[in-house]
């Protein structure tokens, strides 16, 4: 394994702008950066243009213009992957006409030794590929692209604890991704996270709280915790603390703000996080608990570790303690050999629970984990019918949930500019619904009260409240 000197990363920056300035001696370079994926690779982006600048890069909107392309890459579906290739793709014709670009693909997807392999006998003209675990050394890697000019790979995995003062360039002042850990121990079966992951690293409670202190002091109004399992929060930490815990002591810091977190995995998943979530006013009463099945057949072949009865014995918890909690959930349709009765078993449980959200995905198959060799009898078309059928069941929901919004007050968190058109805003409530309304662009980045007045399967309109 490799280790990252954090101290020694800072002073190949430092190289690297010194580099940067002899090669553009009558401008700064620039960058673009996009991550796919998650909220995670968000999160990861905002690390990775972090170190571009403290590099000496500044940033622009279009691999057109830029001297350095990073792309970000999700391994989580094969549409994903196939994105990516078709984006590098078109990179070609650019770098002809920018002789010194410099093309960089990150992420899980290139922490797969075959993606890798392929990347470097299809796209020649990639020029850094790092893995996820490689990350925080961007500046050692770059140092080494520019000085050797030769191509630079590293999918090495790292040993060590979370990796601590990466700056980050944020895309929003006004709301921020915590990571709180890193990784899954959990090995469901059609998931290639541990593998391009690795396994679970929590952070220590001390440097999550003083970067949402730092993020509050600049003005942020939402917190989102990140974690591919956040219910796994503290394990493998000398201190004696938990997800619930953690949760508490984030609510006490001062501020105008609320708090998310992504994603609670539902074994573990617990009555003392509902009471948790209850007791703490700056925690939204918004559950995401990613079930991707109703089956408890299908669910025991995925390694869930849950049934369609402990689950719903949870959901009832909550909305027992929480009235107006609102949930969204993770469903994949089209499981190898999922039968019609197990997909009737994931309607049920949809109609049952109420979900506000559902993110819904046909099965796609990662090479590498064990669902990839699993006997499939079920027809694409089938597959797409099914999730036809799931989406039109959900909508109905979602619109009969929102219908009964109307006539109520929300707090919303105001984000951008409205798709409706000139004047209109957007924003998203404690629940996470998206709400429209007329109001002035200054007003991006505070919470307003918004009264709700029509309701549409996925999204409110409002009039803004005066005061």
């Amino acid at each position: 394994m490799t280790e990252i000197n954090r101290k020694e990363q800072d002073e190949y920056a430092i190289k690297v702008k010194e580099l940067l300035s002899e090669l553009y001696p009558e401008r700064i370079p620039l960058a673009f950066v996009h991550s796919y994926g998650c909220q995670q690779n968000v999160s990861d982006g905002e690390k990775i243009k972090g170190m571009l600048s403290d590099c000496g890069y500044g940033f622009c909107t279009s691999p057109e213009e830029a001297d350095i392309v990073i792309y970000n890459t999700c391994a989580v579906r094969e549409h994903a992957e196939a994105r990516v290739f078709g984006n590098v793709g078109a990179l070609v014709h650019v770098k002809k006409r920018n002789k010194g670009m410099i093309i960089g693909l990150c992420g899980c997807m290139v922490q797969q030794e075959e993606i890798t392999e392929r990347i470097k006998k299809s796209y020649p003209f990639v020029d850094l590929i790092f893995g996820t675990h490689m990350l925080p050394a961007l500046p050692s890697l770059l140092y080494k692209k520019i000085v050797s000019q030769k191509r630079v790979i590293d999918i090495s995995e790292v040993s060590g604890e979370f990796h601590e003062g990466i700056r980050k360039i944020r895309d929003f002042s006004f709301k921020g991704y915590v990571p709180i850990m890193n990784g899954c121990d959990n090995f469901c079966t059609y998931c290639i996270v541990p593998y391009v992951r690795g396994r679970e690293k929590s952070r220590r409670s001390e440097e999550i709280l003083k970067e949402c202190r730092a993020l509050i002091e600049g003005g942020a109004k939402e917190i989102m915790l990140l974690g591919q399992h956040v219910n796994s929060y503290g394990k493998n930490l000398e201190e004696n603390i938990n997800f619930s815990a953690l949760l508490r002591k984030i609510n006490e810091i001062e501020g105008d703000f609320r708090i998310r977190f992504m994603t609670s995995h539902p074994k573990d998943a617990t009555k003392e996080l509902i009471d948790t979530i209850r007791d703490c006013d700056k925690v939204c009463n918004q559950l995401h608990l990613p079930v991707q099945s109703g089956s408890d057949g299908i669910l025991k072949r995925m390694n869930r570790h849950y049934t369609y009865e402990s689950y719903l014995e949870l959901i009832n918890y909550a909305k027992k303690e929480i009235p107006d909690i609102s949930f969204s959930s993770d469903i994949i349709v089209g499981f190898p050999d999922e039968l019609r009765e197990d997909f009737e078993k994931t309607l049920e449980l949809i109609r049952e629970v109420g979900y506000d959200m559902l993110f819904t995905f046909i099965y796609s198959k990662r090479k590498g984990t064990p669902a990839a060799e699993m006997p499939d009898s079920i027809s694409d078309s089938e597959k797409s019918a099914r999730l036809r059928e799931l989406l039109a069941v959900q909508t109905e929901i979602s619109a009969e949930n929102n219908r009964k919004k109307v006539g109520k007050t929300l707090k919303v968190l105001i984000d951008s500019e409205g798709k409706k058109g000139e004047g209109y805003l957007s924003g998203r409530s404690e629940q996470n619904i998206i709400v429209e309304f007329r109001g002035d662009k200054e007003l991006i980045g505070s919470f307003r009260e918004v009264e709700i007045t029509k309701a549409h399967s996925f999204a409110l309109e409002g009039v803004l409240k005066k005061g």
